[in-house]
């Protein structure tokens, strides 16, 4: 099946959202892809208390043109102009004038002896679960890693009666009392951080201090922690752990968009070093919801030609980096996590590959040829930006499909990629 759009957006969080909208209101049509079941992201998630801004976006696009094309996922860019994707066992070209990447971000899993264990759970994902219906009433959590997610997650575990026991900050007080400092300018934030932390004011938080060791026999029993010189342990029944957020910048990459620093580079209107492909949220930075509706509506704007005012508001967009740059500040990681993980330590989940299996490689590419890290189902997404970190390499070669994908749609985008060569 094909379908053509005069502007597609891929991943239906804030930016997605706000750029479909946007680019729908100018009079163009508009196609809105993602992999979840319902339009709104991790942080719009179903089943949360979603804020006034969120209700409002997410209502424009119920009333909007835009079409939600929800439970498909991207998995190849088999020619200039298209898109591949699947659900179920369909398969669909999307074909574009305009693509606008809006893919989000994931947590940074940095490794540890005992992470693997059953009930050690990603800070984001832990939450997302028990929106889900995992049962957490009673249950004690520590909460450990770094960012802003964990005051986020600690509240709303604690709103469904879960004992939240710790929560442990990497980043020093010093710094987070600079980025308090900070958001003065933005009072709405600095109480929602107040507010969450009221919703588990019983529990310690620790700063500089990060998990060493989970510990037990089948499942997560006790975790044991480090600040400073002092080590201690306690005993729990879950484990939310995710130092920070790693872009998704897969798609792009594969689609030939230039790289910088991890992130996706654009200009002022969000348009990448591909005239017809632009990017908005977290892929050019982590930033918080705000500017990720901003970037949104000033890339689905000039995606649909409105350049007058997504030149405005990306005035108002260069302002707001300030709240970026101090955030990467504050909650940049302590290099001694690099020494958490033993020889032992599995890094690569999908292929059991160690530590010390890693360590007498120079490259990515290297590790991969000789280890098979980075090949399983994830293709890399969790031990490729926790290698990043520990061995500062370069992790790169992004290959169709960005994710595992059915043979039978493999074969449709070969027929479409052959198509367009006989074209040519």
């Amino acid at each position: 099946m094909n379908m053509r759009f005069d502007v597609l957006v891929v991943g239906a969080g804030p930016a997605g959202i706000a750029a479909a909208v946007s680019a729908a209101e100018v009079g163009r049509r508009v196609a809105l892809v993602d992999d979840n079941p319902a339009p709104g992201g991790q942080i719009w998630r179903k089943g949360a208390a979603l804020p006034a801004s969120a209700r409002r976006w997410l209502g424009a696009l119920n009333a909007s043109s835009v079409s939600c094309l929800s439970g498909w996922s991207v998995y190849d860019a088999p020619a200039p102009g298209v898109l591949s994707a699947e659900r179920n066992s369909e398969h669909i070209n999307l074909h574009y004038n305009k693509l606008i990447l809006a893919t989000g971000a994931r947590e940074l899993f940095l490794p540890f002896p005992g992470w693997v264990l059953p009930n050690v759970f990603g800070a984001g994902g832990l939450d997302a679960m028990a929106r889900g219906g995992l049962p957490v009433q009673g249950k004690r959590i520590v909460i450990a890693g770094s960012g802003p997610l964990l005051l986020a997650v600690a509240s709303h575990l604690a709103a469904r009666g879960a004992r939240i026991v710790a929560v442990c900050e990497q980043a020093p007080i010093p710094r987070l009392a600079r980025f308090a400092v900070h958001l003065l300018p933005q009072p709405a934030k600095l109480i929602q951080g107040i507010a969450y932390r009221w919703a588990f004011r019983e529990a310690a938080l620790h700063a500089r201090c990060w998990p060493v060791a989970a510990n037990g026999t089948k499942k997560l029993e006790s975790v044991t922690l480090q600040q400073g010189t002092r080590q201690w342990s306690i005993s729990c029944d879950y484990l939310a752990c995710g130092f920070h957020l790693v872009p998704n910048i897969e798609l792009a990459q594969l689609i030939g968009c230039r790289i910088e620093d991890g992130f996706v580079a654009t200009d002022d209107l969000q348009t990448t070093s591909l005239a017809d492909v632009l990017c908005a949220g977290e892929p050019t930075g982590i930033g918080g919801v705000e500017l990720a509706l901003v970037e949104g509506r000033v890339a689905g704007l000039a995606a649909a030609g409105n350049l007058e005012v997504a030149q405005k508001l990306a005035r108002r967009r260069r302002k707001m980096l300030g709240f970026a740059r101090s955030l990467r500040e504050a909650y940049a990681l302590d290099p001694q996590l690099r020494k958490l993980a033993s020889d032992a330590t599995i890094v690569c989940r999908c292929e059991d590959v160690a530590f010390g299996a890693l360590r007498p490689h120079n490259s990515w590419r290297d590790a991969k040829l000789h280890t098979r890290c980075g090949m399983g189902p994830c293709q890399g997404r969790v031990c490729g930006a926790a290698a990043r970190f520990l061995f500062n390499w370069n992790v790169d070669g992004i290959r169709p499909p960005v994710i595992p994908a059915l043979v039978s749609s493999l074969a449709a985008t070969i027929t479409i990629s052959d198509d367009t060569k006989e074209n040519a």
